[in-house]
């Protein structure tokens, strides 16, 4: 953990360095200020990837919560200017999320729940390098995968939605810009609407979730 910690605090360290270098240039005032300018009103098209830790929280009962599973992310973001220092960040996401739970029986189940994620972001650029994101999510359900493990065997159940099922969420996150190219990036999601499930807890998704970004234009 601590070696963990330490390459963090490095790489964010390198990153500071590497960020204030790119928007700052020169220590000359004027060319700073041109320098940032001119970065922030291009339009930019990017990819992104990283780790999903899902699980479901129930919005009337806190203590009624499941167990996490991990999944994965991908996609494309754009990020127009408005006005400094927002901008408008819309994204496409191919995203895993669900649950583990314990049955009344002791069979260990496993959801896994396949989404095409649409964020809605407005972004902050709050310090050079550093941005704060914040706005809904609509999110279309594609299919989802249900296992049953237990001391006989295992069992999976794959439903197909095709999209017909739609969520909304909220959003927050942070980024962080590691150069011109490369950026960190961190969030927090939670259904703002139910998932589905009438007959029993209203279940919601709730994902935790970092990687990267990477520009290409």
């Amino acid at each position: 953990m601590k070696k963990i910690l330490f390459m963090a605090i490095c790489l964010f360290a390198a990153g500071s360095v590497s960020a204030q270098q790119y928007y700052y240039g020169p220590r000359h005032p004027h060319h700073q200020q041109k320098r940032s300018n001119d970065d922030f009103y291009t339009v930019k098209v990017g990819i992104t990837g990283g780790l999903n830790i899902a699980n479901t929280v129930d919005a009337y009962d806190s203590y009624n919560s499941t167990g996490t599973i991990a999944g994965f992310n991908a996609g494309l973001y754009f990020d127009v200017p408005i006005a400094y220092p927002v901008s408008f960040e819309p994204e496409v996401l191919f995203s895993q999320k669900g649950f583990s739970a314990q049955l009344d029986d002791g069979t260990n189940f496993t959801s896994r729940a396949n989404f095409i994620d649409v964020p809605l972001l407005a972004k902050f650029h709050l310090v050079p390098g550093f941005n704060l994101l914040l706005g809904p999510q609509v999110s279309f359900l594609t299919s989802t995968n249900n296992t049953y493990h237990d001391p006989t065997g295992t069992t999976t159940d794959n439903y197909n939605y095709n999209g017909n099922n739609t969520i909304v969420a909220g959003v927050f996150g942070v980024s962080f810009d590691i150069n011109p190219v490369v950026e960190i990036r961190a969030r927090y999601a939670l259904d703002l609407t139910a998932n589905g499930n009438n007959n029993g807890p209203d279940y919601r998704n709730q994902v935790f979730q970092v990687g990267l970004g990477f520009r290409i234009k």
